[in-house]
């Protein structure tokens, strides 16, 4: 990829794809992780002479909507880029065109979200050449949205000299990592809801490790195929079948595949609600399985001691929900007990698990994009990385 020390940027109007996509309660920012990712991008091209006009989206507004407006993550970024302001203007119109005009090196004007415009996602060209007039060269720094073939992540690039910022960079070469040669023993932990959303990264990575340790809503569509009574629990009833294969897969290769031995279950999710501990495999109905349970936190930990790369995405049970977030918690501490081993961990729980643990300075990488990190796992590229090369 072409990489920031490809540009110089002094005097130019650099136009940078950031992924402001933060969570936001009553017109408040409630996590800067990535506002912060993005500042040493940012400060790097303001040092360098450059002014800057940034794009983002937020949410998945239906067009223009004051929920989604980047307003308040605007007051956010000033609060750390002193010089920078919002213009309430859609990225691709007039309007915003004649603002970014008269910038002057140093400066930073963040525009509104890039999903209120109707051809962002179709990567409409017309809009691509609209946002092309904004900047001089444009920088792709949000690895999160690198997965959508977009405007302003594919179309833009294409009619601008384009490069991968600082983060997209640092993403690209740490996940690479995971595929190119990993040191061994080599272990992958996945959780979540659906088989169906890791079928593919499941594939990809299963001829290159040595241990798949499974849990979260998606253990019970495994423990089903092999047999084993479920209770209550989500299983994704069309894809026992593909279970069944990807076990068949894992003992051909010789990879451990480690399911949930004990589970805690309840009989519907809530916080509070009396909880039962069963073996994963004779969970009675009405229950259902909503975290691993003691022996499976001792016996992942146990899988995970002695490995050199692990790769974590997903949680062990209903995360959100206390106190089936025990188990994701254990699995982030089992990792970052790991000395001398290469981490990484992505999405949106488990990051969260790795912050609320107090833990994120113990993983080698903690990715910004968990869609983003599971489709380049599976594919080895991006729309986003592709267009930068």
């Amino acid at each position: 990829m072409r990489t920031l020390k490809d540009l110089d940027p002094r005097g130019k109007r650099v136009l940078v794809r950031v992924d402001y996509n933060v969570p936001l309660k009553e017109g408040v920012v409630q996590d800067e992780t990535r506002i912060l990712e993005s500042l040493p991008t940012l400060r790097h091209l303001l040092e360098g002479g450059a002014s800057l006009v940034l794009l983002s989206h937020l949410g998945r507004p239906k067009g223009p909507d004051p929920k989604y407006s980047l307003a308040p993550v605007a007051e956010a970024l000033r609060r750390h880029l002193p010089s920078a302001r919002f213009v309430p203007h859609a990225p691709g119109s007039e309007e915003a065109f004649r603002e970014v005009q008269g910038l002057t090196p140093g400066e930073v004007v963040l525009l509104e979200n890039v999903r209120f415009e109707p051809g962002e996602e179709k990567n409409d060209p017309d809009l691509s050449a609209r946002y092309a007039r904004l900047g001089e060269a444009f920088v792709l720094d949000a690895f999160g949205s690198a997965h959508r073939a977009h405007a302003s992540v594919v179309g833009v690039a294409r009619l601008l000299p384009a490069y991968a910022g600082f983060l997209m960079e640092k993403e690209v070469r740490a996940l690479s990592r995971l595929l190119e040669n990993p040191e061994r023993p080599y272990a992958v932990v996945l959780g979540g809801a659906k088989v169906s959303d890791k079928i593919g990264v499941i594939e990809s990575l299963l001829p290159r490790i040595d241990r798949l340790l499974v849990g979260g809503a998606m253990a019970f569509t495994f423990l089903k195929a092999l047999g084993k009574e479920v209770g209550g629990s989500l299983v994704e009833e069309d894809r026992l079948d593909l279970a069944r294969s990807l076990l068949r897969r894992a003992e051909e290769l010789g990879v451990e595949v480690h399911l949930p031995e004990d589970v805690v279950a309840a009989e519907r999710i809530e916080a509070g609600v009396p909880t039962r501990v069963f073996p994963a495999g004779a969970i009675p109905s009405p229950y259902m399985g909503l975290d691993i349970g003691p022996r499976t936190r001792e016996a992942f930990a146990a899988a995970l001691r002695g490995v050199r790369t692990a790769f974590w995405n997903g949680p062990m049970g209903v995360f959100e929900v206390p106190p089936f977030d025990e188990g994701t918690l254990s699995v982030g501490r089992a990792l970052a007990a790991l000395e001398g081993a290469f981490t990484v961990v992505g999405g949106g729980d488990s990051v969260a698990a790795v912050n609320r643990l107090g833990l994120k300075d113990r993983f080698s990488h903690v990715s910004t994009g968990g869609g983003a990190s599971l489709e380049f796992l599976e594919k080895g590229t991006l729309p986003g990385v592709e267009v930068l090369k």
